[in-house]
């Protein structure tokens, strides 16, 4: 805590400074979520914040120097920055950090002068600066600090006397800005901002110490029956990367960016730059800026789906899972299913699964490339921060991911549930499927079905364990060839198999494990062995539903289709091109099988 007369800060003090601050943000990130109606209504502000805020508590390592904290807050704020406000807060310490003199202590003086001179790089940031925002209320509270510089000295008695212009400018937006005038409300991002620099103030008045735990909120409640306007929107995806060893200019690129969407943010540097852009082709767009810097990062959220979540919520337990689940785009949306994407790597491009690359594109280039790709689990920040957006609608959430067997995705799910069931005070439960593509397509759906049903979640949760252990998967293999590059079959075994003719049958075990379900001599053959299978078990089970995959087979699709039609008389949920993660090993051609059975 400051002394009751500080002239000087240093890096201990800004560092606890900002997690007083921060702290106030994640606990408010429901509130801030719900008045969130510019520059779309997509109910995230308070989400993006803290997902900014969290990213610099996590990996801040505070120093004794001032500027030296000042620039860690900075680089890992750029780094963690969501959602068009989170840019905007992460390009003010950006700003400060390039301002502020290189020194371990700092005065009001200076401190005043640093916070002045960093608006320009927030207005420079934004291709259409738009008052009555969070950008008008740090300028309006920097010139009341700069204004303050030669008659108060001291930093506890400034930051003090500047709540009322903070209030009094947040107060304002409504009137500023029509579209918040329209729904009777302050700017999200703005209202974020003040809670942040308000936060600071409470701990430098009454706190001793610190808690770095961040508490849930029980005071805020949930509305689920909140009146909004219908809008139209123009661009469906917020598109977000990292670019390093910019090729061009910032102002450049956001040029390049103008006739590709809005929302346009432009932060950072041009050796480590943040964009921002709301548009309709991520693909498109990535596969343009690879040419002018290397992405390190990419992020896509689907507008239309978060509208969904607030205008057309149909039921108050949210469904999770991972883009290795393979149903049809139209089960998908009906349910309102949230899937996360794994990363694809085709040497130094990147790729996001089913979102910036489709299934149809990876099969051309797994076949013409010479780099066999390489995945990357979805990390736990990324599942931090859809948590946090979802139970700030939900009451319930459940997640079904790929086994852990082939990947640390459910793991990281789990930590990042743990961690916002603690901010929010809501049930989140993560569960391992110990299945794959169609295995854990089905498991979803059941999932889904049942909470259509108006089963509770707990009950869906106990019941999770049953519907697992009656999920079955098996894989037709075509060509041996993938599953030799991928490294899951040895060179040498390989082109034995490959001499005799052999067409193997995967499947995976009670763990999730790959196993050996069998091997024949065509690929006909390995589909008849599965048929005879599927008969012997449906004898004495009763099928539930099933799903046949393919990887660019749509002929072969069609032929197991009839066929099991014969067996169940009954139409399967979905036939997909199997999920590139899966079918990179699987290879071009295979066919396959997934079933859940009713319970005994």
């Amino acid at each position: 805590m400051l002394k009751k007369k500080t002239k000087q800060i240093h890096g201990k003090h800004l560092y606890y400074a900002f997690i007083a601050g921060g702290n106030q943000v994640l606990q408010n990130q429901k509130a801030l979520n719900e008045i969130n109606v510019f520059p779309v209504m997509d109910k995230d502000t308070g989400t993006n914040l803290a997902s900014t805020i969290r990213n610099v508590i996590d990996n801040l390592k505070p120093s004794k120097s001032f500027d030296k904290t000042l620039n860690s807050i900075a680089e890992a704020a750029l780094v963690g920055a969501r959602g068009n406000s989170g840019v905007i807060f992460a390009q003010f310490f950006y700003g400060l950090s390039q301002t502020i003199p290189n020194k371990h202590t700092i005065n009001f003086s200076e401190f005043a002068s640093s916070v002045k001179r960093s608006i320009p790089y927030i207005y420079e940031a934004v291709a259409d600066p738009v008052e009555g925002t969070i950008l008008t209320v740090i300028k309006e509270w920097s010139e009341f600090l700069n204004n303050k510089r030669s008659v108060i000295h001291d930093f506890k008695t400034a930051l003090n006397e500047s709540i009322h212009i903070l209030e009094k400018s947040l107060s304002e937006t409504t009137i500023k800005l029509r579209e918040l005038n329209k729904h009777g409300v302050v700017d999200a991002g703005a209202k974020g901002f003040v809670i942040f620099v308000k936060g600071i103030i409470d701990f430098i008045n009454n706190k001793s110490g610190i808690n770095l735990n961040v508490d849930s909120d029980k005071n805020i409640s949930l509305v689920h029956t909140e009146h909004i306007i219908e809008e139209s929107l123009p661009y469906r995806y917020c598109t977000e990367a990292i670019i390093k060893k910019l090729k061009i200019t910032k102002e450049e690129l956001k040029t390049l960016l103008y006739d590709r969407g809005n929302s346009i943010v432009v932060a950072g540097s041009e050796k480590t730059c943040r964009i921002h852009i709301h548009n309709n082709d991520p693909a498109k767009l990535f596969s343009e800026l690879k040419d002018y810097g290397t992405i390190t990062f990419q992020k896509v959220d689907d507008m239309k789906r978060q509208f969904e979540i607030i205008r057309k919520r149909k039921w108050n337990i949210a469904v999770v899972t991972d883009s290795t689940c393979d149903l049809s785009d139209e089960i998908i949306d009906h349910y309102q299913i949230h899937s996360s994407p794994i990363n694809l790597n085709f040497g130094e491009n990147h790729f996001i699964d089913k979102v910036t690359i489709k299934p149809e594109q990876f099969y051309n280039m797994l076949d013409e490339s010479v780099e066999f790709p390489k995945t990357s689990q979805i990390n736990e920040n990324t599942f931090t921060n859809l948590y946090s957006h979802l139970a700030s609608h939900y009451d319930f959430i459940i997640a079904v991911h790929l086994t852990g067997q082939f990947s640390g995705t459910f793991l990281n799910s789990k930590k990042a549930a743990e961690r916002i069931r603690k901010e929010f005070n809501k049930e989140i439960f993560v569960f391992d499927s110990r299945n794959i593509s169609g295995g854990l397509g089905l498991l979803v759906l059941k999932v889904a079905q049942s909470i259509e049903k108006g089963e509770s979640f707990n009950a869906i949760v106990n019941s999770l364990h049953k519907w697992r252990d009656n999920t079955k998967i098996y894989v037709s293999v075509k060509n041996l060839k993938y599953m030799i590059k991928g490294g899951r079959v040895s060179k040498p075994k390989g082109f034995v198999a490959n001499l005799l003719g052999l067409n193997p049958v995967i499947s995976l075990d009670k763990n999730g494990k790959s196993l050996l379900f069998g091997k024949t001599f065509s690929q006909q053959a390995s589909l008849n062995k599965i048929y005879k299978y599927i008969k012997k078990t449906n004898q004495k089970k009763k099928i539930w539903n099933y799903i046949i995959m393919h990887a660019h087979n749509f002929d072969g699709a069609e032929e197991v289709k009839i066929k099991m039609n014969t067996i169940f008389n009954k139409e399967p949920a979905s036939i997909v091109n199997i999920s590139p993660v899966i079918g990179m090993h699987a290879g071009i051609g295979a066919v396959a099988v997934s079933l859940l059975f009713e319970n005994e």
